[in-house]
């Protein structure tokens, strides 16, 4: 069973935000998503400064099985990217909540908050998918 942290939240293509106040979000994947990639060889971040839209492709997670793309949970400017993942991409497998993290935006809107999951309902999809 992959660990779903209770205070973030969740999309349907597996990205997890976390608030870190002030509008500044910070994105990664889940336990789930990485367990189904496998070994993370290469991640390909956004450009800082870039503006994403909900729901566009802004990233890349190259896997030894797949390579994944990665989706804006909300629209905003990145703001930082987590450089440690270029020499170390594993670290989206070893610690997908914490040193793993992908990205950092600075939301326009946190009305789009609003059409994220919490961790009970992500949980739910992430059951049914392993059905």
């Amino acid at each position: 069973m992959s660990y779903v942290p209770s205070e973030l939240q969740y999309t349907h293509s597996h990205e997890w935000i976390r608030s870190e106040g002030n509008g500044v979000y910070t994105v990664g994947i889940s336990d789930h998503a990485q367990s189904l990639l496998g070994d993370m060889v290469y991640v390909d971040l956004p450009e800082l400064d870039s503006a994403t839209d909900v729901g566009e492709e802004c990233a890349v997670a190259e896997s030894v099985k797949a390579t994944s793309d990665i989706y804006a949970p909300l629209s905003g400017v990145v703001i930082a990217v987590n450089e440690e993942l270029e020499s170390s991409p594993e670290l989206v497998n070893s610690d997908p909540y914490g040193d793993g993290w992908l990205f950092q935006l600075r939301v326009n809107d946190d009305n789009e908050l609003n059409d994220l999951l919490m961790a009970d309902d992500y949980l739910t999809i992430i059951v049914e998918d392993d059905e």
